[in-house]
C-alpha cells in the first residue's frame, strides 16, 4: 500500500533534501558511503528505477498520484511519498517541477574504468565540461548514437545533478559512465595512459589547422575510439590535444568556427559511431 504523506510543514526535516540541501550536499550526505541525487520526471525516475537505482523518497503534485506518478509508486513499495498542491511544492523547492515529480534516490559506487570499457568500441571522454545542460545533452547523443560509454574528468558536472539527468532523458542510467582518477589533476598525469592502456586510439575534437575532418577514412578503419570533448569556450587543454592520436574537426560554413560542445558531439558521434 502507498505510504502517502500529505504535506502540513513546509520545515519538516525529512523535506530537506528537496528543499535546503544543495546537491554537492546530497552527493556527501552519507559520506563516506555513496550519497543521493534527485531524479525530476516520471521518464526520468522509470529509467533510473529500471537501472536499479533504489528510491528514498517521492515529492510529487497531487494530481499525479492517479496518473503519471501510478506507476512509479507501485514499483516504490511503500516509501514515503510526499505530496502537495503544486503552488506548494514550488514554494517549498524553489522551482517549479517538471510533471510534477521528484523522487530521492540512492548512488551507487561507481565502476573501474576497465570495467566501463571492457567490450566497448567507441567511447566519449568530457574533459571539464562543467555546465550540467551539456552533460545531459552529451549522454543522450551518446547513447542514441552507437557510444558505448562515457568517462568524466571530475572538473564535468555530475550526470545524476537532477538538470543533466533530466536533459538526459534518463540516459545516463542506460550508458555505463565513470570518473577517471580521484580528482582533476590524475586525467593530466595518467589519464590518457589509462585510456590507452584498453586499447583506444584517442580522437581530440579540436580547431586545429592541422585537423581531420570528422568522416577521414583513418578514423573510421580505427576498431577502438575514444572522442575527447572539451568544455564550452576553452575547449581541450593544449597537453590533452597533443597527446591524442587523432586531432578532429567538424567543417563548418557561413563563416561559424565551432558549434556548442553538445552539438558537436552529437555530429562526432553519428559518424565516428558506424559500425
Amino acid at each position: 500500500m502507498a505510504n502517502i504523506i500529505k504535506i502540513t510543514d513546509l520545515m519538516a526535516p525529512e523535506l530537506d533534501i528537496y528543499a535546503r540541501l544543495n546537491e554537492n550536499q546530497l552527493l556527501h550526505y552519507y559520506e563516506p558511503d555513496t550519497g543521493i541525487f534527485i531524479a525530476e520526471s516520471p521518464n526520468v525516475i522509470i529509467r533510473a528505477l529500471n537501472a536499479g537505482y533504489e528510491p528514498l523518497s517521492i515529492l510529487l503534485e497531487e494530481k499525479e498520484i492517479e496518473s503519471d506518478a501510478k506507476e512509479i509508486i507501485e514499483l516504490c513499495d511503500n516509501i514515503p511519498i510526499f505530496t502537495a498542491k503544486l503552488d506548494v511544492l514550488t514554494k517549498l523547492t524553489g522551482f517549479q517541477l517538471t510533471r510534477g515529480l521528484l523522487c530521492a534516490m540512492y548512488r551507487k559506487t561507481l565502476p573501474s574504468i576497465s570495467d566501463v570499457c571492457k567490450n566497448a568500441k567507441r567511447i566519449v571522454i568530457l574533459e571539464n565540461v562543467m555546465n550540467p545542460t551539456n552533460v545531459g545533452a552529451i549522454f543522450r547523443s551518446a547513447a542514441a548514437l552507437n557510444m558505448d560509454a562515457v568517462l568524466l574528468t571530475h572538473g564535468c558536472a555530475d550526470p545524476l545533478y537532477r538538470r543533466a539527468s533530466r536533459v538526459s532523458m534518463g540516459t545516463v542510467f542506460q550508458i555505463p559512465w565513470t570518473y577517471i582518477g580521484n580528482d582533476t589533476k590524475d586525467w593530466y598525469e595518467s589519464g590518457m595512459d589509462m585510456i590507452k592502456e584498453q586499447g583506444f586510439k584517442t580522437v581530440a575534437m579540436a580547431l586545429r589547422k592541422d585537423s581531420l575532418n570528422v568522416d577521414d577514412p583513418r578514423l573510421m578503419s580505427e576498431e577502438k575510439l575514444a572522442i575527447i570533448l572539451g568544455t564550452e569556450g576553452d575547449g581541450l587543454a593544449d597537453s590533452t590535444i597533443n597527446d591524442c592520436d587523432y586531432t578532429v574537426c567538424i567543417p563548418m560554413s557561413h563563416g561559424v568556427d565551432s558549434l556548442n560542445v553538445a552539438a558537436a558531439s552529437a555530429v562526432a558521434f553519428w559518424q565516428l559511431g558506424k559500425r
